[in-house]
């Protein structure tokens, strides 16, 4: 669907239902900042099935006055929008006060998901700017609208997005673009860097309000408990979805690219897409953000980042849990659950449903081969599915995964202890579950930029196309075949960086 034959006749209004949480706090939290207006506007991608699960009418996408409110040009009738302050560690150093810059919250409403908060970013400057003209290019807010969708598809907690509406307002980066601003949704946008902030400038009571306001709203289990036990329990929550987030990244090859502590969810969802990347050869060293020149954040390090950005989280709720031994009891958990959680999702990628005492280095010597030759991680995992589902009836079954391979001999090694780890299992059952766990399809950078040029072009349809497949990304979508194999040449050349 190329969603630039969208009209947006003017409607009736559509009743939001607005809820009141995080914006009960106060002042100290979220200041009120209208949007700034972005006219003349237009719709760019549209997430239907979002919108359904919002529980929202599908003509809001006919409504001018919904184009106009997620374009920054008017006020949906109830909503309150402002701006978050915060602080954090950036590239690993104290960068003091920050805040949403150029994300502007709505409000939240009340979903069949739950209470869910509705942000608009790039729709100008905010309190916390820093001199920044608030606003967000096109390029990238296709970008996150396409990525917090296909981790969506792929089961990876996250952020959602709406809907993209462009503008041919230029805004200067490192040249000349236009303007978009792209409608972010989640049951909550607090980062770590939001406890951080009320801790280092010694505002404890803001501090306990959050925190209290953090367990109420998404751990009510933990409201009953002692003071200490009930803020070290939010720091064992907060790092047991932490665990399970990296160990999801990981598995499907996910690189964020600047994971400071301002861009770190209490929720455990991926957050803030910039200069992510889904690798094409595999590369555990791998950079995906040019602005890092350090390496800091290369796939690899991911994990251990992860954990010291929670003892970040941990120090700055000691003043509620004022005693150190149960808050690092609570940050010692991620050095069990992140292997465990990684084991288990690497095994089910081999098909592998019950562990075994060699599963781990099973795992290991794959990913060395697949290092060595820099294979196609995606293509290798969906070529591995078929080969074992086929190899019930053929016995050529593996060829098509030896040939990702320059030294086939390691391969063919690794095969063998592969096939007799599997024994007498069913292949054709087991195949199958692999193929559900997967995918075909994921937002390579060279889709991504292509469906980006041809919006730039003022063509849609590869955006909402793309969309659609990367909701179901394991299953086979024979028209766009083609989007599901290697990476051309060009892709390598492709440069994100913090402005992506």
């Amino acid at each position: 669907m190329n969603t630039s034959s969208l009209s947006a006749p003017r409607g009736t209004a559509i009743q939001w239902p607005w809820s009141r949480s995080f914006g009960a706090l106060g002042a100290a939290f979220r200041s009120p900042c209208p949007p700034t207006s972005l006219a003349p506007s237009h719709w760019v991608g549209c997430n239907h099935r979002l919108l359904t699960e919002l529980g929202l009418p599908e003509d809001v996408w006919q409504s001018q006055e919904v184009l106009d409110a997620l374009s920054g040009n008017a006020l949906l009738e109830g909503s309150s929008p402002g701006a978050t302050i915060y602080s954090g560690h950036q590239f690993g150093v104290w960068a003091g006060q920050l805040g949403d810059g150029r994300a502007i919250s709505l409000g939240e409403i009340s979903t069949p998901l739950g209470v869910q908060d509705i942000q608009l970013k790039g729709a100008g400057p905010t309190p916390y700017s820093r001199r920044g003209d608030g606003r967000a290019v096109l390029r990238s807010s296709i970008r996150e609208f396409l990525a917090s969708e296909a981790m969506h598809g792929l089961g990876i907690p996250t952020t959602r997005a709406l809907c993209v509406t462009g503008s041919p307002t230029p805004v200067y980066r490192e040249e000349r673009e236009t303007a978009a601003v792209v409608t972010r949704v989640a049951p909550s946008f607090v980062r770590f860097g939001h406890f951080e902030h009320f801790a280092a400038t010694g505002q404890i009571e803001n501090l306990r309000a959050l925190a209290d306001h953090v367990v109420q709203a998404h751990f009510p289990e933990l409201v009953p408990l002692s003071d200490t036990s009930r803020y070290c329990g939010l720091l064992q929550e907060v790092t047991c979805r932490t665990a399970e987030l990296m160990a999801h990244w990981q598995a499907v090859g996910f690189c964020h690219g600047v994971m400071n502590t301002d861009n770190m969810s209490v929720l455990g969802l991926t957050l803030d897409y910039g200069p992510f990347q889904f690798m094409d050869g595999f590369n555990p060293n791998h950079i995906c953000n040019h602005s890092d020149t350090s390496g800091r954040y290369a796939y690899a390090r991911q994990p251990q980042v992860a954990y010291w950005n929670l003892f970040c989280l941990g120090q700055a709720l000691m003043p509620l849990i004022d005693a150190q031994e149960p808050a690092l009891a609570a940050l010692e958990t991620y050095k069990i659950l992140f292997p465990e959680a990684l084991d288990q999702r690497m095994c089910a990628k081999l098909g592998l449903t019950d562990a075994h005492d060699g599963d781990r280095a099973l795992v290991e010597t794959l990913l060395q081969a697949m290092q060595q030759d820099r294979v196609d991680f995606t293509v290798l995992w969906r070529r591995l599915s078929h080969a074992v589902y086929e190899s019930a009836h053929l016995s050529h079954a593996f060829e098509p995964v030896r040939d990702l391979f320059m030294h086939r001999e390691v391969f063919d090694t690794w095969r063998i202890q592969y096939e007799a780890r599997l024994g007498s299992a069913d292949r054709r059952s087991v195949g199958q579950q692999m193929l559900r766990t997967n995918p075909k399809f994921i937002l390579r950078n060279h889709l991504g930029e292509m469906a980006i040029r041809q919006a730039t072009a003022g063509d849609f349809g590869m955006v909402q196309a793309l969309l659609n497949v990367l909701h179901s990304p394991c299953e086979e979508h024979p028209a766009f075949e083609g989007w599901a194999d290697l990476a051309p040449e060009w892709a390598s050349s492709i440069e994100i960086s913090c402005s992506s």
